[in-house]
């Protein structure tokens, strides 16, 4: 199977519109390269060092682009993106998203399994939890071991937004929970919780691909399927899907998404989740975070507490 690398080249202030452009064609695992982030970081902390590596710098340099990858057959797909590209470059009257143009690069299946592994590693959150892809090996310990094989669409926890999921997860979750996972793509936060004792797990993405990762990434951890129900489809539009997963109230519900699309689930986590249940919203690009919590104070949750990450920003919840 030949894969393809989609590169959307935007600026700082369409990241948050591009991201939420893609989600809407079920890409939700993208990597963001903000230029001006760079610039920044390496300008604040200029006294930590004497030498940046040229390469590491050059290859960091240029507009701010986000990358995702898809099948080499699914033509029709890049064809229907670059039309909404063209009707939100309509829109940007000032110019304030960039170029907004699309490139593609094929690879064949060996070029895209050594480029990803290449990227990601094993790493830790905390001193409870290591995330680890299924081809590195570590020392068994006192941590809980995720074992993940991410999917060639779904996200592998190193985003700012899921590492900050996660570091709630580790503390969150007692024992008993019954979670409820919005944009679950490789399942990451629903099976983490299951390994820290919560009860099952309700796993939605509009992604039919992520049906399958889940399933892998549950067996891998040696957690039994029927823990975790995975649901494929758009909460947003389907009744029948709402009716199904409403029959369940949540004691923590998790919303790493974006920005419109966690504004636009309040009313439904609002209506599933227990009282004083736990509300984890992320995905918020900086710039959105003032009008998200006036939004999330309107739908009548209270606000706990409030994380920054680089550009993003995550907020517990509670009714």
């Amino acid at each position: 199977m030949d894969w393809t690398k989609v590169t959307v080249y935007t600026s700082k202030d369409g990241i948050e519109p591009v991201l939420g452009l893609l989600l809407n064609f079920g890409i939700d695992s993208t990597q963001v390269t903000d230029e001006s982030e760079f610039s920044a970081f390496l300008e604040e902390n200029r006294s930590a060092w004497d030498y940046v590596d040229e390469e590491l710098e050059r290859s960091m340099q240029g507009e701010t682009h986000i990358d995702f990858y898809i099948k080499s057959n699914e033509l029709e797909l890049v064809r229907d993106i670059k039309s909404e590209l063209k009707k939100l470059k309509l829109s940007d009257k000032n110019g304030d998203f960039g170029r907004l143009f699309l490139e593609c690069e094929k690879l064949s299946g060996e070029d895209w399994e050594n480029s990803w592994k290449k990227h990601f590693h094993t790493f830790s959150i905390g001193d409870k939890l290591i995330i680890k892809p299924y081809w590195e090996e570590v020392q068994p310990c006192e941590k809980k071991i995720f074992e993940i094989n991410p999917g060639l669409s779904f996200g592998t926890g190193t985003h700012h937004t899921t590492k900050m999921c996660l570091e709630d997860i580790v503390n969150l979750i007692k024992g008993g929970e019954n979670v409820l996972d919005l944009g679950s793509g490789s399942g990451i936060l629903a099976i983490v919780s299951l390994l820290f004792g919560a009860k099952n797990a309700v796993a939605v993405d509009i992604d039919v691909n992520s049906q399958k990762t889940i399933l892998e990434n549950l067996r891998r951890n040696n957690i039994d399927d029927d823990k975790c129900n995975i649901y494929i489809g758009n909460i947003l539009e389907d009744m029948s899907l709402r009716e199904k997963i409403a029959k369940t109230q949540y004691d923590v519900v998790y919303a790493n998404i974006v920005a419109d699309v966690v504004i636009a689930v309040l009313p439904f986590v609002k209506s599933v989740i227990k009282n004083r249940g736990i509300f984890i919203a992320s995905g918020i690009i900086a710039d959105r975070t003032a009008e998200v919590k006036g939004k999330i104070l309107s739908a009548g949750f209270s606000i706990i507490s409030e994380k920054r990450s680089a550009d993003w920003a995550e907020f517990k919840c509670s009714l």
